[in-house]
C-alpha cells in the first residue's frame, strides 16, 4: 500500500467530472491496490473521506470512515462507493462546518441534505442500497461532489464563515 498524493484547489482535476468504473475493472489487482491506497492516504491525512480526483484519478470511487477517537465526529463504518448515485430525501436541511484535504487548512460552513439514498456498488461490485443521515450523509454528498467536479466552497451561501483552521479552533469549535 502507498500514500498518494493529494490534489489541491486548482489543479483543473478537481473540477471535471469523474467517469464510472466499467464493473470489469472492479476485481482487478491494479483497482483494489488503488482501494487500498485510497483508504491509507485518507487515514494518513486524518480524513474521514477522500474521492478519487483528489488523488488524482479521474474515476468514480469514494472512501469514507470516522474511527472512534477521531476528534469528536461520530463514527463512521469504513465505506467505499463506486459509482455512487446519491439520492437527497425530504427537504430538511443542516448546515455545518466542513474541511476538505484539498483545500487544507479552511474550514467553512455548509448547507447539506440531513437525509439520503445512496445506491452504488461496493469494491468487490456487490450491489449497495443505504439511506444514511447527518453527518454520515454530510461526508457522502461532500465526497460525491468531487465525483461532479465541486468543492464545497461551491455550496457555500456566504464565505462569512470560510476560516482557517487556527481561526476556527480559536473563535468557532465551541459552538
Amino acid at each position: 500500500m502507498a500514500v498518494l498524493k493529494v490534489a489541491q484547489l486548482g489543479h483543473p482535476i478537481l473540477r471535471r467530472r469523474a467517469a464510472s468504473v466499467p464493473r470489469d475493472t472492479l476485481r482487478s489487482r491494479d483497482f483494489q491496490r488503488f482501494v487500498d491506497d485510497l483508504i491509507e492516504t485518507m487515514r494518513e491525512y486524518s480524513g474521514v473521506g477522500l474521492a478519487a480526483p483528489q488523488v488524482h484519478e479521474g474515476f468514480q470511487v469514494l472512501a469514507v470512515e470516522a474511527q472512534k477517537g477521531q476528534g469528536e465526529m461520530p463514527e463512521i463504518p469504513l465505506t467505499v462507493l463506486v459509482n455512487p448515485v446519491v439520492t437527497l430525501l425530504g427537504e430538511a436541511m443542516v448546515e455545518d462546518w466542513e474541511g476538505c484535504l484539498s483545500i487544507p487548512g479552511i474550514r467553512g460552513r455548509v448547507p447539506r441534505h440531513r437525509e439520503i439514498r445512496v445506491e452504488a456498488l461496493d469494491r468487490r461490485g456487490e450491489a449497495l442500497d443505504f439511506t444514511a443521515s447527518d453527518f454520515y450523509a454530510r461526508v457522502i454528498q461532500h465526497e460525491s461532489d468531487h465525483l461532479q467536479g465541486i468543492v464545497f466552497l461551491d455550496r457555500m451561501k456566504s464565505f462569512e464563515t470560510l476560516t482557517f483552521l487556527d481561526e476556527y479552533a480559536r473563535y468557532w469549535a465551541e459552538e
